[in-house]
């Protein structure tokens, strides 16, 4: 990337706080750091600039002369990648690996709401109703209880004897996959590229497996990317592969998942319920029938929502800047071909 005397430039554009700007600038002697407050000091400072952070735009890269590295704020592509940014040969990182373990409770939280049915207690709560899903009308019976099973007891899943199918392997993927595991879970997963969970997840599918995967898996978690190769993968027919008594779980991106086959696949009761933390168009309109659906649990893009996300953040940023100085190798490297 560099040598030891080389004197590098880093263009920060829009610009940021003073207090992440000082992390940044404290790195390296040979780092000038330009923390851009309009965009037409950051079109003339990047003329001779080495790395970018921030939000890259066309006009900005056609005005770089030798750009070597550039750093998205954010770990979704969708919206920064542009093809004369994917034919650039300035590598690009993003910040992925910053949300896994918290997405991963979010998802464990829906998983426990369905299993437990604690959505349609909370729900009965409001109502001051006291009535055990699987019969309303059900008095517990202290001599011959817990000895029979009820119907109370099969409206109640018991997680280990439930199969998690995680689309998108990744890093979030994997975490979710641990997750379900340590409730003793079965999880199988699918994904475009050979990856493995030790332990948890010997190998997972091809992506033309995913029917398979869908018709085991009590849950399906979404945790997949918005690429070309996964918009509108959840449409009608791959929804209809679900078993009646299984549920969706998108927490990766909106566009996977084509809201009205899975609005039509809940109203025909085809599949179990959903919980969804993106959806196609957000926010969600007021008027749409998800929001009054009582197996649907909705909740607005916060999956990744943590005081730690920002701590990690700025440890990415600080530990990436640590490394193009040096000359080390980049964490977070993108295929940019892949999200094209």
């Amino acid at each position: 990337m560099s040598t030891s005397a080389e004197r590098l430039k880093l263009l920060i554009f829009p610009a940021i706080d003073a207090d992440r700007l000082q992390r940044i600038t404290a790195i390296s002697p040979r780092l000038t750091v330009v923390n851009a407050e309009t965009a037409d000091l950051a079109r003339t400072e990047i003329a001779d600039a080495d790395a970018f952070y921030g939000k890259i735009t066309p006009e900005l890269l056609s005005a770089a002369g030798q750009l070597r590295w550039i750093q998205s704020p954010t770990a979704s592509l969708e919206h920064y990648l542009f093809p004369e940014l994917i034919a650039h040969p300035a590598t690009l990182t993003n910040m992925r690996g910053l949300f896994s373990d918290v997405i991963a409770d979010h998802v464990l939280g829906y998983i426990l709401m369905f299993a437990r049915n604690l959505h349609l207690y909370r729900d009965a709560q409001w109502q001051r109703r006291w009535a055990p899903v699987g019969d309303a009308n059900a008095k517990t019976d202290f001599v011959s209880s817990p000895g029979i099973e009820t119907p109370i007891d099969r409206a109640h899943r018991h997680l280990s004897d439930c199969t998690m199918g995680v689309v998108g392997v990744g890093a979030i993927g994997a975490e979710i996959a641990h997750r379900g595991a340590a409730f003793g879970m079965s999880v199988l997963g699918v994904d475009p590229h050979p990856v493995t969970v030790p332990g948890i997840i010997e190998e997972a599918w091809p992506l033309d497996r995913l029917p398979e995967l869908l018709r085991a898996s009590d849950f399906v978690v979404i945790a997949a990317p918005h690429t070309p190769s996964s918009e509108g993968l959840f449409e009608a027919e791959m929804i209809a592969h679900m078993r009646p008594d299984s549920f969706l779980i998108n927490i990766g991106r909106g566009a996977i998942v084509d809201l009205a086959a899975l609005t039509e696949a809940l109203q025909q009761n085809r599949i179990a319920g959903a919980a969804l933390d993106v959806v196609e168009t957000e926010p969600l309109p007021e008027s749409h029938p998800l929001w009054t659906m009582p197996n649907v649990l909705i909740t607005p893009h916060v999956a990744a929502a943590s005081p730690r996300v920002p701590q990690r953040h700025l440890t990415t940023l600080l530990e990436n800047v640590r490394r193009f100085v040096a000359g080390e190798e980049l964490r977070n490297a993108v295929t940019k071909e892949e999200w094209c």
